[in-house]
């Protein structure tokens, strides 16, 4: 929508802006034209229009209220004109207020620029959009007459509006029709009503029309002077007011990050504080060893020792297996005995207690006595391979 606009262009410049150059242009009322940087609806501003039953090349330029008043309004109604400021261009052919108009009663208006609100909660920020080089700019327009009960008749306009362009539409979804070069007016004021002028009222796409934010303050018609154009710095960077969406989004990630950190900090300081690892890993250790050595004492008693089997040279033949130094000796050597080992040291038991009791008898049973040593021998010798002798059985009685 167009709803503030800039215009303190000369009277003679209209024209001129108009493509309205080496034609004979009329003015009517132009003295209630006041230039101003802040036009409002209800506000003067000078149209560019066909004169009435003239030729095509008669035009004139006359100053109008901007706020349309449709001819069919009731006399004693007290005028409105903030109601139909804008018309949109899609519908103007359909809607009874503007329709009638189409004909003959479309009209020019030459501004400097525009004003564009782009709303941010419940706070507006206001843009002033214009054309690069400084040049006017023209829009499309219809106008009708209306008469009160004091029998004045008063002017009216109302601007046409269209799609936003893929510049602007950040902005607004709507925005002026802007006749951007002399076919488009000429088409505008003199093409007969059967014309298709929705292929001239489109978006104005061109990159040379540019905008910037002013002050707030020019919300307010009666603000007015040069510093309803002055640019301003946001406190955001950038004009384009996505990078606010960015930026917020940007503080929520790092508001959460701190929440978390914060929520972290304190659940290690409610924990217990660990000590080295290193430190905790020796004292694992030595306790397991220490509860391996109170394994290892308690089995003592229960368990008899295994003995480091050795091997066997020509030195210790036949003595090795056979030194007897008391029980535990023998227990120690049956902790590695196979199955067949077992059998073969329970027939040399059985031999030795034998030849013991031959020995109790006397001379008489030597002939017993080597009998038995034979059959030991043979004995032994399966047992290990090991050749045992008679000094093993005696000599360390």
């Amino acid at each position: 929508m167009c709803g503030r606009s800039r215009c303190t262009l000369r009277a003679d410049d209209i024209p001129r802006a108009c493509n309205r150059t080496g034609v004979p242009v009329r003015t009517i009322n132009m003295d209630s034209y006041r230039p101003s940087y802040n036009v409002a609806p209800g506000t003067n501003l000078p149209v560019v229009r066909r004169a009435d039953g003239s030729d095509v090349d008669g035009f004139l330029l006359h100053s109008m209220k901007w706020g349309l008043i449709p001819s069919f309004t009731n006399k004693t109604e007290k005028p409105n004109f903030y109601k139909m400021f804008n018309a949109r261009s899609e519908s103007i052919s359909e809607k009874a207020s503007f329709r009638s108009l189409l004909p003959k009663s479309r009209c020019l208006v030459a501004v400097e620029g525009f004003y564009e609100w782009k709303k941010d909660g419940s706070k507006k920020q206001p843009y002033y959009i214009h054309f690069k080089d400084g040049r006017p700019m023209v829009f499309a327009a219809l106008y009708d007459s209306w008469e009160n009960s004091e029998g004045e008749i008063l002017y009216t306009f109302t601007i046409l509006t269209t799609s936003s362009s893929s510049a602007l539409q950040w902005l607004h979804d709507r925005m002026p029709v802007i006749l951007g070069n002399k076919e488009s007016t000429n088409t505008w004021l003199n093409g007969p009503s059967s014309s298709k002028f929705d292929m001239m009222l489109k978006p104005y796409e061109d990159s040379d029309l540019v905008w910037y934010p002013v002050t707030p303050a020019m919300g307010k018609p009666t603000v007015d002077g040069p510093e309803c154009i002055k640019e301003i710095q946001l406190k955001t960077e950038g004009k384009n007011p996505i990078s606010k969406f960015f930026l917020r989004k940007q503080i929520k990630e790092q508001e959460s990050n701190l929440e978390e950190k914060s929520l972290f900090d304190e659940s290690v300081k409610t924990s217990p504080v660990k000590e080295d690892p290193i430190k905790e890993m020796k004292v694992e250790q030595e306790s397991d060893l220490e509860q391996k050595n109170s394994c290892d004492k308690s089995d003592e008693g229960s368990q008899p020792k295994r003995l480091k089997r050795e091997p066997v040279t020509a030195d210790d033949t036949g003595t090795q297996s056979f030194d007897k130094k008391g029980d535990d000796d023998k227990a120690k050597s049956s902790a590695y005995m196979l199955p067949n080992e077992e059998n073969a040291k329970k027939q040399t038991k059985q031999g030795d207690e034998e030849f013991a009791a031959d020995l109790k008898s006397g001379p008489d049973r030597r002939d017993k006595l080597d009998t038995i040593l034979v059959k030991k021998k043979g004995n032994r010798k399966d047992a290990g391979g090991k050749q045992p002798t008679l000094f093993s059985y005696f000599g360390k009685k």
